[in-house]
């Protein structure tokens, strides 16, 4: 321990995996330490009797729901967008070779009442129950504007400067109604709330680019695809990683105390009496709770199930998004399905989760319109978990901390943390142009 190391990692959450496998790829001497005595801290995954011990307090679940070890329930489970930030990032540290993923069947959008396919393209947007006649045909329009839109091709533009004009003006030009605007901001751009409507427009355009880009990537009937095993297989996969790179990884390291100067700048951590120096620190939320702040928090369900969720064409994994319109909410809520089919539980048994950003106390009652779309449901547990982010200086103390966990059921607004802490710790960006096609030999 009593080494010197550029970086210093604490926890070993998605977030901070994926950063110390960035740094250590970049040449930095890394060091990674866990209070626990498991990889993933918050975005965990637990079998069914550590399941069972968390939430009821026992470690013997009813036998109908098969073997424990079956079960990979993510804590923080999220899909990946085929084309995004993440699967660029981990192509790019090549910790793929690590990985097996298979695509996510089903993308769909509640709307007055029932659930329904998101269509993507203009082609799909003609098919869309979604719609009626007329603005079916507009939609239409407005899909093929965003797909033949390019950034450095004026003649794409028609006339408009998105980085000016404001996706509420860009939408009036053609005429789309509230409720398509709605399953377009929320289910293809995935904003989660509605800020964004008065925010250059060209954010939303890009958004939409992805998911659609992302859906023809593997024509299936989802942008997203996700690991087999679920991911928990990510923290250990850049674990190996970084030992490749000379990084070491340390579990089950109690305390894990920072150590500062006089002037509040990091010196290293310190753990069981001894303390590794260090330039910088990284860690999640939990390892510095004097700098960060409550921001809010999120309630969730988990389900255990027999089925998959009614009216998704029976998908075996599927991401249900509730608009906040929908609900009369602040924000969106978020189902999210996966079965024996990506092994996260044994045959014929589906997980379900329900999240939203918590608006009471009350998570059984507030996420009730969501639970009520699972059908019968052979087990469920409720919580509800804080979120923080840092209020600390990082060119002060050189600290860099990490946000909590949203409640999207998907990455993107997690990969936007990670690339903005990384270029925080590093002053550069990362670049994240890289052979796409990289990742695909692991999809089936």
């Amino acid at each position: 321990m009593d080494e010197e190391y550029d970086v210093i990692v604490l926890g070993t959450g998605l977030k901070e995996c994926i950063l110390s496998g960035l740094l250590s790829v970049d040449g930095l001497k890394v060091l990674h330490m866990d209070r626990n005595d498991y990889y993933g801290g918050e975005s965990t995954s637990l079998n069914l009797v550590q399941l069972w011990k968390r939430f009821r307090g026992s470690d013997q679940p009813p036998a109908h729901l098969g073997s424990s070890r079956d079960y990979n329930v993510d804590m923080i489970p999220k899909f990946i967008m085929a084309n995004g930030a993440l699967v660029r990032v981990l192509i790019h540290t090549d910790v793929t070779k690590y990985l097996y993923f298979k695509a996510v069947d089903g993308s769909f959008v509640y709307n007055k009442g029932k659930i329904h396919k998101v269509p993507a393209t203009d082609m799909e947007a003609l098919k869309s129950p979604l719609m009626g006649i007329f603005e079916k045909r507009r939609a239409r329009k407005f899909f093929i504007y965003v797909q033949d839109y390019n950034e450095n091709d004026p003649k794409t533009h028609e006339g408009m400067d998105l980085t000016r004009v404001t996706t509420r003006e860009l939408i009036a030009k053609y005429g789309l109604d509230d409720n398509t605007v709605d399953f377009i901001g929320h289910a293809l751009a995935l904003h989660r709330d509605d800020r964004y409507l008065d925010e250059p427009a060209l954010d939303t355009v890009k958004r939409m680019k992805l998911y659609s880009e992302s859906l023809a990537r593997f024509a299936g009937g989802s942008p997203y695809i996700y690991p087999l095993y679920g991911l928990g297989e990510l923290p250990q996969a850049f674990a190996r990683l970084s030992a490749v790179y000379g990084g070491t990884y340390m579990l089950n390291k109690p305390e894990c105390k920072v150590e500062f100067d006089e002037v509040g700048k990091v010196t290293g951590v310190t753990s069981e009496g001894e303390t590794a120096k260090c330039k910088k620190v990284v860690c999640d939320p939990s390892y510095l709770p004097n700098k960060v702040r409550k921001v809010g928090k999120v309630a969730r369900a988990i389900a255990i199930m027999s089925h998959p969720i009614p009216s998704t064409n029976d998908s075996h994994s599927a991401q249900v998004i509730l608009p906040q319109k929908q609900l009369g909410r602040k924000s969106d809520m978020y189902l999210f399905c996966c079965s024996y089919s990506h092994n996260v539980a044994p045959k014929g048994k589906f997980i379900a989760f329900v999240s939203t950003e918590a608006e009471t106390d009350h998570p059984e009652t507030e996420l009730k319109p969501g639970i009520d779309l699972l059908g019968p449901v052979d087990d469920i547990f409720f919580e509800t978990y804080d979120r923080y982010e840092p209020v600390n200086e990082p060119s002060l103390d050189n600290c860099f901390i990490s946000t909590s966990y949203d409640a999207t059921t998907h990455f993107e607004s997690t990969v936007v943390d990670v690339l903005n802490m990384y270029t925080l710790i590093t002053g550069k960006v990362l670049d994240l142009n890289v052979d796409l096609s990289a990742a695909s030999a692991a999809e089936e």
